[in-house]
């Protein structure tokens, strides 16, 4: 039993109190939906939600860092799906300390805690969109998936053989290189 405790931690799970430290999981409201968020961003000023999502981007300001963030729906480990699909829309997470923006570039998964401050106002491609904001109170930045190949690469070799109905048979060898 031991062993396999340490073979689940070891293959890469993280439980949800790595990712939301138990001071903040007291104070969440999981009763605000993101869809309520977006309908209805001032009724839940100062509510305090778990979101999570990619980021689309980054930018410094006077007072902190701005993230724009694709909302994506969370799993059981607290992580963000993968499909995009699933998302209900964007929002925007500012952090009023120095959050350095290449260390969130595009793509980057997280998960976070924030106070819900109301709604920010910008255009989105050609329309108005109101992006729900709130004030990071915990950012969790998950890993870049480690790319695996399902198989060596290098040469490979293989015999083949073949035969008909009339008699004849055919073979001969094959080698192939593949990477």
């Amino acid at each position: 039993m031991l062993l396999g405790s340490v073979l689940l931690c070891s293959s890469g799970c993280v439980s949800s109190s790595d990712v939301v430290p138990e001071t903040f999981k007291a104070q969440i409201d999981s009763s605000v939906t993101f869809q309520q968020l977006l309908e209805e961003p001032t009724s839940h000023h100062g509510a305090v939600v778990l979101l999570g999502g990619e980021v689309l981007s980054a930018k410094r300001l006077t007072q902190g860092t701005r993230i724009e963030i694709l909302q994506l729906p969370l799993n059981e480990s607290e992580e963000p799906v993968h499909d995009r699909t699933a998302s209900e829309g964007r929002f925007l997470a500012v952090e009023s300390s120095f959050l350095d923006p290449a260390t969130l570039p595009p793509n980057t998964r997280v998960t976070l805690v924030g106070a819900v401050t109301g709604v920010t106002t910008a255009n989105l491609d050609e329309m108005e969109y109101g992006y729900p904001t709130v004030t990071i109170q915990h950012l969790h930045v998950w890993p870049e998936p480690e790319f695996t190949q399902p198989e060596e690469s290098g040469p490979r070799f293989g015999i083949f053989g073949g035969g008909s109905r009339g008699g004849r048979v055919g073979g001969g060898v094959s080698i192939g290189i593949g990477f």
